[in-house]
């Protein structure tokens, strides 16, 4: 798992990160950063399946938009994804600037909006490709904070007394309350909540800084039993159940599990089960390499970072935000490109961010900077800058792939889904940017 970093909470409210559209879409798609006590609304709400069962009252639906009009050939490709970008990131101030157009033809210049300022909290890796956001709302994240709290030391005894300082520095719910800008009530962004503290506890107890013992192979499954359940036998049933409470990690994960399935449709729970079994294996592949004491090549370590990687957290971004994007849809390969590269560079970032905190770290610690040194014969300034390229490069694809896929299916949810994959972007961005807890940045500029 990327191994996220605190910082202290700080006030302001959330700014829009819309991305992905069309211009019969931008009245349902209106900006879901908008300052938001408990419950929040997201302007239009599009016409899609509730999250259940939190109680709330159902949300009217608005007259669907009309299909998106895409006309052959590159250049009108070009004026179509050129327009969705436009409009959908408004007047966010998330303009598109050094966006890479996978296409033979540029689009025409067209007016940007101004950039939205960057939060006086943050501290941005020189040349690294973001879209800055504003602080998430004080009350969501003072709200959030008390209940995953709560839910952690009373539910689950997530962690020991010692670790406090480390849960606290950790602050999760300005994390979530970031990424989720659309989520409508504190319901919502607990799912989120509870999901990333428990994976983050599993990787602390398993993966992290010594924890990796020979037996982590055993142990993952058997915490992936929390998620995806055994159906064994009644003689052997009860003692798996037991199983269940018998670590942190796996009181954790038994418990956001129940939560999200509670909230989710059995599809969208089957896909984030999918995810984490996809996480679980990359954590595998890490534990073999420092085991082994094994340094990948820079394509082996960035494939291991494919599945070792914040893929589950975006996949829920319409379970959090209320809605669901239907499987058929979700399972697009066009979709799955999109998810993979948001993932990928979100990934990067984190080991980008943690670079100096992981030089610290008992042995060698791989992250893309490191490898490539070492496989390129780099200094570790070229081999950090050459990280940045990296990075930028798949947040480049991440656009445009997004920006094609929103024109090529007109299908609403497709659009807001993106719109939500791109806002946990930057909202990611912001916390590790925004972390003095455990992140500083080399000393390469």
């Amino acid at each position: 798992m990327p191994d996220p970093g605190p910082s202290p909470q700080q006030p302001g409210p959330p700014a829009p990160a819309a991305r992905f559209g069309a211009p019969a879409l931008a009245d349902a798609l209106a900006p879901v950063h908008a300052p938001a006590g408990p419950a929040v609304g997201a302007g239009r709400v599009l016409p899609t399946r509730p999250v259940r069962p939190f109680g709330t009252a159902p949300v009217a639906e608005a007259a669907a938009p009309e299909p998106v009009a895409v006309l052959p050939g590159n250049a009108a490709g070009a004026h179509a994804a050129d327009a969705l970008l436009r409009i959908l990131r408004g007047p966010s101030g998330l303009g598109t600037v050094g966006l890479h157009w996978a296409r033979s033809e540029e689009p025409p210049a067209a007016p940007q909006p101004p950039a939205a300022p960057e939060p006086a909290a943050a501290r941005p890796i020189p040349g690294l490709y973001h879209h800055p956001v504003a602080e998430p709302d004080p009350v969501r994240v003072e709200e959030l904070s008390r209940r995953i709290k709560a839910w952690a030391v009373d539910e689950v005894q997530a962690f020991p007394p010692e670790w406090e300082d480390r849960f606290d520095g950790f602050s999760v719910s300005r994390y979530m309350v970031a990424c989720h800008p659309d989520a409508p009530t504190m319901d919502h962004l607990m799912l989120a909540a509870r999901l990333m503290v428990a994976e983050n506890v599993v990787d602390d107890a398993y993966c992290e800084d010594g924890a990796t013992t020979p037996d982590v192979g055993g142990r993952l499954l058997l915490a992936h039993t929390a998620l995806d359940p055994v159906h064994t036998t009644k003689e052997y049933q009860p003692a798996w159940e037991e199983s269940l409470s018998s670590d942190a990690a796996r009181r954790s994960y038994r418990s956001a599990m129940e939560y999200f399935t509670a909230a989710a449709t059995p599809s969208q729970a089957d896909r984030f089960r999918h995810d984490m079994a996809r996480l679980h294996l990359g954590y595998l592949a890490e534990a073999s390499w420092d085991e082994t004491e094994y340094v990948p090549e820079v394509w082996e370590y960035l494939a291991m970072r494919q599945f070792n990687n914040f893929r589950p957290c975006p996949t829920i971004t319409d379970t959090v935000g209320g809605y669901e994007l239907p499987a058929e849809l979700h399972a697009l390969p066009a979709m799955q490109r999109v998810i993979a590269l948001a993932g990928n560079a979100t990934t990067l970032s984190n080991d980008l961010y943690s670079y100096m905190k992981e030089l610290k770290s008992p042995g060698k610690h791989l992250n893309l900077p490191v490898v490539i040194a070492e496989k390129e014969g780099l200094s570790d300034k070229e081999a950090y800058l050459k990280a940045v390229e990296v990075h930028n490069d798949l947040m480049h694809e991440f656009e445009a792939e997004s920006a094609a896929l929103a024109a090529a299916c007109p299908d609403p949810r497709v659009a807001r889904f993106l719109k939500g994959v791109a806002a946990w972007v930057d909202g990611n961005h912001y916390w590790h940017a925004s972390n003095t807890y455990r992140y500083t940045l080399p000393d390469f500029w």
